[in-house]
Order: C-alpha cells, then sequence, then structure tokens
C-alpha cells in the first residue's frame, strides 16, 4: 500500500501538496494528526512491503516503527527538518534531512521539484515563522506586497489549525484541509475561493483577543514566559501566539505553558529570532520533548518539573 504520513502543520500540508501535485498518488492513504502528534508511523499496522511518503515528522521519534517498515521490505521517501539523530543506512530508505534553522520541509520540497509550486513553499515557511527564508524564496515570483501578506495569512492560518491536543480541539482534520486545498495549484485560487479559510479568520481573531489578556513574565535580557489556561482556544492558538510575540522581541527566548486537560503542561518554545538555537535541546530534555533549533515544545511536562523547565529555560538563553 501506499501512505502519505505527514504533520498536520501548514509545513506538512503544503509539503505534501507540492509532491503530489508533481506526482499524483490518489490511491495512497494519508496519516496526520495534530501538529504534535508526530509518533505516525506507528498507526501502520501492516507489515507488507508498503511505500512511505513521510514529510514534516522527525525521524529520531519514529526510528523504531521506520526500521521495522524497512524490516518488512517497505520503501520510503522520508523529508523533515527536525533532529533525526542517526539515520539508518538502508537501500529502500531515502532522506532529504535539514536541520537547519532557515529550512523547512516544504522549502526542501520546493528543491525537489524545481521550484515548480514555490507559492505553496512560501506560506509554509511563513507558517512556520520562517519570515525572512519565505521572502527569499518569493523573490523570484514577482508579488506584490499585497500577494505576499495572503501567502503568510495563508500559512499562518494552516499553522494556527493545527495545534490542539486532539482533534476535537481543531476547526478542521489536518488531512481535510489538505483535501481542500488539493485542487488548486495555485493558492491565489484557493485564498479566494476557499470557506475553510473563512472559519480560520474568525476562530484566529476569537483566540487571540483571548491570548492578549494573559499575564506576562519578563526575565530581563532573556524572555518571556506565558501561562495559558486548559481550554480549546489556548491550545488552538499557541503556535500563532508564540510566533508573534517572538517576532516582536526578535532578541529574546519565549516559553509558553499551557495546562493540559490531564493536569500536565504543554510547553511552546521559540529561540531568539536573532539567534535561532537551542529550543530543541532545552525540550528533548524532558520527557515527552522534541523540536527543531528554532522552536520546540513539549506535549506532557509533570507539573513538579514546572520549576526545572524554567530554571533550563533560562540557563539556555542566557548562554545563547
Amino acid at each position: 500500500m501506499d501512505y502519505d504520513i505527514f504533520n498536520g502543520d501548514a509545513d506538512g500540508i503544503c509539503a505534501l501538496h507540492q509532491l503530489r501535485l508533481q506526482e499524483p498518488r490518489p490511491e495512497a492513504t494519508m496519516i496526520t494528526g495534530v501538529k504534535r502528534d508526530i509518533n505516525l508511523l506507528n498507526q501502520i499496522k501492516d507489515s507488507s512491503p508498503n511505500r512511505l511518503t513521510v514529510l514534516d515528522i522527525s525521524l529520531d521519534r519514529n526510528r523504531n516503527s521506520l526500521e521495522e517498515q524497512l524490516l518488512a521490505g517497505a520503501k520510503v521517501l522520508y523529508i523533515d527538518h527536525h533532529f533525526a539523530g542517526e539515520i539508518p543506512d538502508h537501500a529502500n530508505l531515502t532522506t532529504h534531512i535539514d536541520p537547519a534553522a532557515e529550512i523547512c520541509t516544504s522549502l526542501i520540497v520546493d528543491q525537489l521539484v524545481d521550484g515548480r509550486f514555490r507559492a505553496w513553499a512560501v506560506a509554509a515557511a511563513f507558517g512556520d515563522n520562517l519570515h525572512d527564508a519565505a521572502r527569499a524564496a518569493a523573490s523570484g515570483l514577482n508579488l506584490s506586497q499585497n500577494q505576499l501578506n495572503q501567502l503568510r495569512e495563508l500559512g499562518e492560518l494552516l499553522n494556527y489549525n493545527g495545534y490542539g491536543a486532539t482533534l476535537s480541539d481543531l476547526y478542521f482534520h489536518p488531512a481535510a484541509l489538505y483535501q481542500a486545498l488539493q485542487p488548486y495549484e495555485d493558492p491565489f485560487d484557493f485564498l479566494n475561493s476557499a470557506p475553510e479559510l473563512q472559519t480560520l479568520r474568525q476562530g484566529y481573531q476569537e483566540d487571540m483577543l483571548l491570548a492578549a489578556k494573559q499575564e506576562e513574565t519578563t526575565l530581563p535580557t532573556i524572555g518571556r514566559i506565558y501561562h495559558f489556561p486548559d481550554a480549546p482556544w489556548a491550545r488552538r492558538v499557541a503556535g500563532v501566539f508564540s510566533n508573534l510575540k517572538a517576532r516582536e522581541k526578535k532578541d529574546l527566548a519565549h516559553a509558553l505553558v499551557t495546562a493540559n486537560p490531564d493536569q500536565t503542561l504543554r510547553i511552546s518554545v521559540r529561540a531568539p529570532l536573532n539567534k535561532r538555537e537551542n529550543a530543541d535541546t532545552l525540550c528533548r530534555a524532558f520527557p515527552t520533548g522534541g523540536g527543531r533549533s528554532a522552536a520546540a515544545g513539549i506535549n506532557n511536562l509533570p507539573p513538579e518539573l514546572l520549576n526545572k523547565f524554567l530554571i533550563s529555560f533560562e540557563h539556555t538563553f542566557a548562554r545563547s
């Protein structure tokens, strides 16, 4: 069987869209979920020699399932920008993995498809808070400032939809959102006709109004920390809110602590945009942590470890 396995955020969706515009596979089974649901390969239960396309999820976090699939004869194309650890040496595994701070999976795919659908990669880069990289990629597209703003909004809204503890927090299942944009080679056609975007615009505006009311803790010269309650709006807006705050103060690190329904804590970390380092090493030091150097998180931090995390946050970015 063919499987398309992708992160449910803007980068994963736009990466897959570019690939399937280039090489359609309508028979492929999609596996995706909320942005933080990255252990996706373990959802494949059959042990036949499958063909897998894996996009925007950490190889390190999926290593055991990947090795099981390779052992069963699967052929795997793996494209990502997160920490991978040691990459298995296997004839059936093709990897395009670049963890550089200014790259995302959609920009890697853009290179693989010779820039044919670059506007989608630009939108994804904006969604991943890579605004400089997005503008650089767009430089040859002859876009107006208004069009560039539209791609920024598209990327941010697709990303906004991916955040939540469970699929019930989201406005749209990421697979359904991918299917909504699938008929469109030109993202501006999608922007001008998709009812899903109006739903996301309204939700984004309402959630950001609530987020703006939350208290801020400032660590001078180091960063800012926010605490959000256990609420669907708080989980939905976590990523775009963190990205916004990071752009406001590019020399500071940022952490968002959101209460989970099970009493654990969900952490989002943004390294200073002027020095995109160490967010991933900070978060990987805690259970369920991971990400990339510029932006990382912890899915379920035990509350008794919060103080340790805050101390580590301060020490990590005081050294940066």
